[in-house]
């Protein structure tokens, strides 16, 4: 196959002002280099910042905005160099695409922390000054090194939302040894990242309460995804009786809420990480200082965790919760999304409806 891009060949959903709309956009990728992949997308999860970049919240959005970070395709094209995948390959790619490969965190397989900033999957500046174009597309070039290996058995449409719901809640749970089995595990906020929060909680062995706000997710947290106890958050006694009792809780919620009931429910040198991103973080220093608790921030992971993330999803049989949708139904998911009426994960059927 040869390696010069037809002008304009990629097919694409594009939104092209602040409001946010999708709609179909053709765009030439660049050429593929001697270390880069090519592939078929054949399913994108839809998060979050699908809707932050094509809406413009940050103010920053570079129009048109191809959106999408959780992508999952067969590999259709190699460089020379590139030795870890073949054409045929199961493929993903997360939330970025490029960093300067040499700081101390790229060379330890950190690369989202890399000194220079990573390059972002979507509406980012690349090294060779074109603006980066997601995964709401046919096909997509990337250098190998931020290429993720899917085993065969894995399915795609359940891959996809791995590299960045899955991936944004394993990193840091591996980071601060939420993986002891018998230890206790508070989940806030039962969203795409919560659910996959509860999932790799029961696979490591913890004790997972989940704390919503929303008494509707109640039967199904239990049921279907397996957490010991359900709590509603704005119940002052259940909160109260589970005082000084998590070994960690991972926060997912991005919506503004108090920290400080959450901080007494951690034992002493416990653990609470921040992955939502609420307007503010506001809690007294006592809740931090007495117990001599910990409270840490982060987002995705480096490309090591992420591979090591994938098999340990295939190896124990985890897969998200998704609602496979086509290409025409994106401006619904995101206004759905919007209004959280999603479980757990939309994924986009790229192979099949983007024609």
């Amino acid at each position: 196959m040869s390696s010069l891009a037809a002008k304009d060949d990629c097919l694409a959903w594009a939104a092209r002002d602040p409001s946010g709309v999708l709609s179909p956009y053709n765009f030439s990728r660049r050429a593929v280099g001697s270390d880069d992949v090519s592939l078929k997308i054949t399913h994108c999860g839809i998060c979050y910042a699908d809707l932050i970049w094509t809406r413009n919240f940050h103010g920053d959005s570079k129009y048109p905005v191809v959106p999408g970070h959780e992508i999952a395709g067969i590999v259709k094209e190699v460089g020379s160099n590139v030795h870890r995948f073949k054409v045929g390959d199961h493929v993903g790619v997360g939330t970025y695409v490029n960093s300067c490969r040499s700081c101390e965190y790229c060379n330890d397989g950190q690369e989202v922390h890399c000194v220079k900033g990573s390059v972002y999957t979507f509406n980012a500046v690349d090294v060779d000054g074109s603006i980066t174009k997601g995964g709401y597309s046919s096909y997509i070039v990337v250098h190998e090194r931020y290429c993720f290996r899917i085993p065969e058995n894995y399915p795609l449409a359940s891959a996809a939302p791995l590299l960045c719901a899955g991936i944004t809640v394993y990193s840091p749970m591996v980071c601060h040894k939420m993986n002891q089995p018998g230890k206790s595990l508070g989940v806030i906020g039962l969203g795409g990242l919560g659910h996959m929060a509860v999932k790799f909680g029961k696979a490591f062995g913890l004790n997972v309460t989940i704390f919503s706000t929303s008494v509707s997710k109640k039967e199904e947290a239990l049921s279907l995804l397996g957490a010991n106890r359900f709590v509603v958050s704005s119940d002052q006694e259940q909160m109260k009786a589970l005082a000084k009792s998590f070994d960690f809780i991972i926060d997912t919620a991005s919506g503004d809420h108090p920290f400080d009931p959450y901080m007494s429910l951690l034992k002493t040198a416990g653990v609470l990480v921040l992955v939502g991103f609420p307007s503010e973080v506001k809690f007294s220093p006592g809740s931090l200082n007495i117990g001599n608790k910990t409270i840490s921030g982060s987002v995705t992971g480096g490309t090591k965790v992420t591979q090591e993330m994938i098999d340990f999803c295939a190896a124990h049989k985890i897969y998200p919760n998704i609602e496979v949708i086509p290409i025409q139904y994106a401006n619904e998911a995101l206004e759905r999304l919007i209004k959280k009426d999603v479980k757990y994960r939309f994924v986009i059927d790229i192979e099949n409806s983007l024609k």
